[in-house]
């Protein structure tokens, strides 16, 4: 396996001979191709004169125009050690959201014991690795967990808004992730509207997605274990 070729011809020859743009230039470049999301940074790299930019939690690298977008991994032929891979991780290290930033009056609220750490999860409720974080919250104590609804599988906006319409909304989500007992709702209004366009805005792409009270970004199922470790101490919940 040949390491040694991290980019396409193609970039190659559309990039040589070109005069670099600054990072604002090539920023708003890139706001034409992704309306509405953040940009979070672009820095231009040493490969080529590419620029790495993240949006959405997501990494990718351009050309000074924006033209041109390369999706894959840059790999050091020396050390062959994925230099994207490095990346992701000092960028997921450092992604935080601020807790009280999001619209937690919309959450469907947990109380367990003291309920003095926090702990919020954007979860869909046909989503099957959510139902399993669901069992391993079961084992946690001493917490208030806000769940946010964010339905953005393929019919899972329906069910949503029937948990959401209950007249026992945690109950009708304990019932309905951990037992399978559907929700009997009816229509009513609903905060999903806003909690979608709040997790896009926050580059919340999939579920479950946990948010400690330190403002760190799970991405995923974790573990009882892991989500212990992560609320340590936490802090008074609202």
């Amino acid at each position: 396996m040949r390491l040694n070729l991290i980019f396409p011809a193609l970039l190659l020859c559309l990039l040589s001979g070109s005069a670099f743009a600054d990072e604002t230039a090539v920023k708003k470049a890139l706001m034409a191709h992704f309306p509405g999301e953040k940009i979070e940074s672009v820095k231009k790299t040493p490969y080529l004169g590419l620029y790495e930019v993240v949006v959405g939690g997501e990494l990718l690298y351009t050309d000074e125009k924006a033209a041109y977008f390369f999706l894959g991994h840059v790999v050091d032929p020396q050390t062959r050690q994925s230099l994207t891979s490095e990346r992701l991780q000092e960028i997921k290290d450092a992604r935080r959201i601020s807790i009280d930033s999001l619209p937690l009056e919309h959450a469907i609220k947990a109380v367990k014991g003291n309920g003095k750490r926090k702990l919020v999860v954007f979860s869909d409720p046909n989503c099957p690795y959510c139902k399993r974080l669901e069992k391993e919250l079961i084992k946690v104590t001493d917490v208030t967990i806000y769940t946010l609804l964010y339905p953005v599988l393929n019919g899972s906006l329906p069910t949503a808004t029937a948990i959401w319409c209950s007249t026992d909304r945690l109950k009708a989500w304990d019932d309905f992730m951990l037992k399978g007992t559907a929700p009997t709702g009816k229509n009513c209004e609903t905060p999903i509207d806003t909690l979608l366009q709040v997790g896009r805005k926050n580059g919340i792409n999939g579920t479950p997605t946990l948010i400690f009270a330190d403002g760190s970004v799970i991405p995923g199922m974790i573990t009882t274990e892991a989500i212990e470790k992560k609320l340590g101490g936490g802090a008074a919940a609202k």
